[in-house]
């Protein structure tokens, strides 16, 4: 008797059909994982962004008057400033994030700040930072009016397929330090 040893042709078929389907699965996996590796990079990125924009303004005086006006150091009140303008969110007239003349000096000067950044270095910036000061209440300090002392600091990072916000509040703890 003759004993044949070895695979049928439809045996063989269904062998190349098994393994050209789980290679197409594990092919799929390994495109979508390589595709989406540098989506951490991505995230990190805007979160150290975040972090250092809302360090920078939570670092940053929160003074009865604006700390150029010759009452900040004395002034009691809001009232007591040489102008009433300087209590506005939003910077003074003349005030610029990179000015070396005249820089932000109070908190609220960054409100409505708008910048664009590349971390990497080179190329177009893909990564825009907002910044929003909004005056709010913090267990019961605080409210919505100019002579609020608590002001609710946002800071929203906008990256390739990634947005991070991050928030800190800021209260007049010492309404006549300054820097």
């Amino acid at each position: 008797m003759n004993h044949q040893r070895g695979l049928t042709l439809i045996e063989l078929i269904v062998f190349i059909v098994i393994v050209g389907v789980a290679l197409a699965g594990v092919l799929t996996v390994l495109n979508h994982t390589t595709r989406h590796s540098a989506d951490p990079m991505v995230r990190k990125q805007a979160l150290a962004i975040a972090e250092a924009i809302l360090e920078e303004v939570m670092l940053q005086p929160f003074t009865w008057c604006d700390p150029d006006d010759p009452q900040a150091a004395t002034a009691g009140s809001y009232t007591l400033c040489s102008a009433a303008a300087e209590f506005g969110l939003g910077p003074e007239t003349g005030e610029a994030r990179a000015s070396a003349t005249n820089p932000f000096d109070n908190v609220n000067d960054y409100h409505g700040l708008t910048t664009t950044t590349n971390i990497s270095g080179g190329g177009a910036a893909p990564y825009a930072a907002t910044v929003n000061v909004a005056r709010t209440t913090l267990n019961g300090i605080g409210d919505a009016t100019p002579t609020s002392a608590t002001l609710l600091i946002t800071v929203t990072v906008t990256a390739p397929g990634e947005t991070i916000e991050l928030q800190g509040y800021r209260t007049r703890h010492s309404p006549n330090l300054l820097p």
